[in-house]
């Protein structure tokens, strides 16, 4: 367990931005060097990014970390630390994703909560979980959080939202899953075979080596989050099914997890068409960012209209991300947040 100690101290360079003006200097001792390595992570980077979020300066030297900035700010560095440091000291390996949630976890819960040191990792370890043979998965976010809840009571999720923010990456986990306890026979993986903005012309091969590349994405999720050995049975027997968007009409498929990806560039009728092939004891997750939409100019994107239309029906679960939620990378978030905020503008100018 870590234990703290501060006191007053004075730093004239990187000024933090937190309100309370008297420096502090924040001192924890981790009793794991193994999980206080993990947690610096390779060349410091995790602590960099802790640093350049919460405006503090961090200093590592072993299993001692120092904190120096305002009160506010060490204090917030200090929970994620502490949070960070309970995950490394049960084995899960850390990601910058993980560190990025943990941060805004502490940053969302700010002062609303009083902070206790026996429990450091409660707002994170609250958070859900799927569990894979390979590894678990736990949600970073709070929109995650609610996500898989979503995914593991619903039996249609709506996943909508920026790039980044881990949809279809859980959608596979959560698959993945169900396909590991037997209560899905296979996984039906689908996308709109839209180019972004390009023309790919004529690809050779047959109809599984056409659709691959559109599909790369949730390929990497599956090899990441299965054994590749698993992985390529299953293709072989086909229990992991490449189905293209065209040829799905007149199937219904049962006992099936259904991923439909990038589902923003489906027009109207194929979206009502697939969400229609929903079978027996099948569960169907839409993933899509409707900002990102490939279709021609005046089709209307099928995710847009089925999320307004079915908004409220019962056993159909919604969950919106946001440009906060990224956890790919913190340039991500900003670079949504960039997109977000001239949107706006772009609509009244033309207006």
């Amino acid at each position: 367990m870590a234990k703290s100690a501060s006191d007053s101290s004075t730093l004239a360079a990187r000024k933090p931005d937190f309100t309370a003006s008297a420096e502090t200097q924040v001192v924890i001792d981790f009793d794991d060097n193994r999980a206080a390595s993990a947690l610096v992570g390779p060349y410091g980077q995790n602590l960099a990014l802790i640093e350049r979020r919460l405006n503090v300066v961090v200093d590592s030297r072993g299993n001692h970390i120092t904190l120096t900035g305002t009160r506010d700010a060490c204090d917030a560095g200090r929970r994620v630390l502490e949070m960070l440091y309970t995950q490394a000291a049960q084995g899960i390996e850390l990601a910058q994703g993980d560190v990025e949630g943990a941060i805004r976890a502490t940053l969302a819960q700010g002062s609303l909560f009083p902070f206790d040191p026996k429990h450091p990792s409660k707002p994170i370890s609250n958070f859900e979980a799927i569990n894979l043979r390979k590894r678990p998965v736990r949600a970073r976010t709070a929109a995650q959080d609610s996500y898989i809840r979503a995914l593991k009571s619903n039996e249609l999720v709506f996943g909508v939202g920026p790039a980044g923010t881990g949809k279809t990456w859980l959608a596979v986990a959560h698959a993945c899953m169900l396909f590991e306890r037997k209560e899905v026979d296979r996984i039906i993986l689908s996308r709109p075979a839209v180019e972004a903005g390009e023309r790919l012309g004529f690809l050779p091969g047959d109809l599984k080596e056409k659709v691959d590349p559109y599909l790369r994405p949730i390929y990497d999720a599956l090899y990441d989050l299965m054994d590749a050995r698993i992985v390529e049975r299953a293709l072989q027997a086909n229990e992991i099914e490449i189905a293209p968007l065209a040829f799905m009409r007149g199937r219904t498929l049962t006992n099936a997890a259904i991923i439909l990806d990038e589902a923003q560039n489906t027009t109207s009728m194929q979206m009502k068409m697939f969400l229609t092939r929903l079978g027996e004891n099948s569960r169907m997750i839409i993933t899509g960012d409707p900002s990102q939409v490939d279709l021609p100019n005046g089709q209307v994107s099928g995710l847009s209209e089925a999320v307004r239309l079915l908004d409220g029906v019962q056993g159909i679960a919604q969950v919106h991300f946001k440009g906060e939620d990224v956890v790919r990378h913190e340039l991500v978030a900003r670079i949504v947040a960039a997109y977000e905020g001239a949107a706006p503008k772009a609509q009244a100018a033309k207006s």
